[in-house]
Parts: C-alpha cells; sequence; structure tokens
C-alpha cells in the first residue's frame, strides 16, 4: 500500500467578508484510512468539507488529491477524479427503490469504464443494504437513509469518501450499524474522510483526528493523543473533563 497521503491539505484559506472560516488549515490524509475532523460549532468544518468538494474555493492554499491539485476544479470533476461527499441530509429519488437509488450513483462518478450492475451490488452489500435493496426509499428510517446516501457515495466508484456527521440523530443501534459501515468500505480500499459530533463513535473508529477551533486547526493525531490534549478538551468541552479514548 502506498505510504504518500491520498488527500494533502496546504495553507487553506476561506473568508466570508470580515469572517475567517478556514485559516492556515493544513493536514495529511493517508489512504485506507478513516480520518475525523471534529471541533465544536462554527469551527469550520462544513466549509472546509465545501472547500474539498469544490463548492468553495479558497481564497488561499492547496489540495491535492492522488497527485492532481483540486482546489481550482469545479465539483463534478473532482467526482470524476474519485472524491464522494455523503451529506447529512439524504435526498435520495423518493419514489425509487434503494437499488435504483444505488443504480444512480452508479451511472456517475468516477471516469473509466464499469459494469454498472456490479457496481450497484457491490456499492449495496458494502453499506448493508441488500436486505432492503428492493424497498422504497421514501419509506426508509433515518439510519436506513444514511447507509444509502453512503452507498450511492460508493457507487460512484470513489477512492475518497467524505461522510458528512453520518451518525447525527441516530440511536445507539443505528450508529453501531453505520460505523461498521464505515469499517467496511474502509477494508475494501476507500479512505474514509469523516466530520462527526458524536465523540464516541469518532475515538472508536479513527485512525487519526484532526481538531479545528474557529477556523483553525490546534491540534491532530490518533485518538489517544487527542483525548488527552488540553487544548482539545478546552476546546471541545470547555472544561477539564477528559475525551474517551
Amino acid at each position: 500500500m502506498s505510504t504518500s497521503p491520498i488527500l494533502s491539505v496546504r495553507g487553506l484559506v476561506k473568508r466570508f467578508r470580515g469572517l475567517i472560516a478556514t485559516n492556515d488549515v493544513h493536514f495529511d490524509v493517508a489512504p485506507q484510512s478513516i480520518t475525523s475532523i471534529i471541533g465544536p460549532n462554527g469551527a469550520g468544518k462544513s466549509t472546509l468539507f465545501n472547500l474539498l468538494t469544490g463548492y468553495f474555493a479558497p481564497d488561499r492554499g492547496e489540495v491535492w488529491f492522488m497527485g492532481h491539485r483540486i482546489d481550482s476544479l469545479p465539483t463534478h470533476r473532482i467526482a470524476a477524479l474519485g472524491v464522494a461527499r455523503a451529506f447529512q441530509i439524504a435526498r435520495p429519488f423518493r419514489e425509487l427503490s434503494v437499488l435504483e437509488n444505488v443504480r444512480v450513483g452508479a451511472l456517475f462518478g468516477r471516469s473509466g469504464e464499469r459494469d454498472v450492475e456490479q457496481v450497484t451490488q457491490r456499492a449495496l452489500l458494502l453499506s448493508g443494504l441488500e436486505p432492503i435493496a428492493h424497498q422504497r426509499a421514501g419509506e426508509l428510517t433515518v439510519g436506513q437513509l444514511r447507509r444509502l446516501e453512503i452507498g450511492r457515495a460508493i457507487a460512484t466508484r470513489a477512492s475518497l469518501l467524505l461522510a458528512d456527521e453520518p451518525c447525527a440523530g441516530l440511536n445507539p443501534k443505528e450508529t453501531a450499524e453505520l460505523i461498521e459501515v464505515l469499517r467496511v468500505i474502509r477494508t475494501e480500499g476507500v479512505t474514509v474522510l469523516l466530520v462527526e459530533h458524536d465523540m464516541p463513535s469518532v475515538m472508536e473508529v479513527s485512525d487519526h483526528i484532526v481538531v479545528l477551533e474557529a477556523g483553525r486547526k490546534i491540534a491532530e493525531g490518533p485518538p489517544s493523543h487527542i483525548a488527552n490534549d488540553p487544548r482539545v478538551i478546552e476546546a471541545y468541552l470547555g472544561s477539564d473533563e477528559g475525551l474517551t479514548a
């Protein structure tokens, strides 16, 4: 397996009038890893994801994905290189089945030849959606919709999946199922970049954690390091209580 980063973020700055949403953010993402971005509300996590996927252009800085500079590319070009995003609020084609929704993802995404049916079936398997493949998307629970969002993203044949708060609002069983999906995806060669507020899930599933506060990176490292970093505890909890690694 390559030791070069699959994603490199270098000095990203994004301003909205007088607000600096991201301020000289830099980090690397190792291939076939799960890296989590954490921080309090307003830390710049959503802005960062929008910069990585081409929804925003940075005012300064660079983003490199598998040797390609992508910070100036539109979203469809970034997707064609193999970057997919699973949104917190799923918007499936509600009248279509789960299988049909995933098949739509298989028709788009990374450039190159593909067997649409084979890609669709693999995405259903990896996201744990096979048992409900023929169920109408409009009938799914919140937890199932989150897995459908991930399944559609996988179906684009992404090498890097950006998952935006997939555990938000889920019950413990749904959360455990989704964490297992992320683990399976990683073992199948897909790198995961995760934004998540559920700290037990972050500590359980992450190989590496990047912590933002007010647009700046204040710490990064493995969960055991982050859990005991005083700057992280103060920024995230506003107290001297430890996080659980």
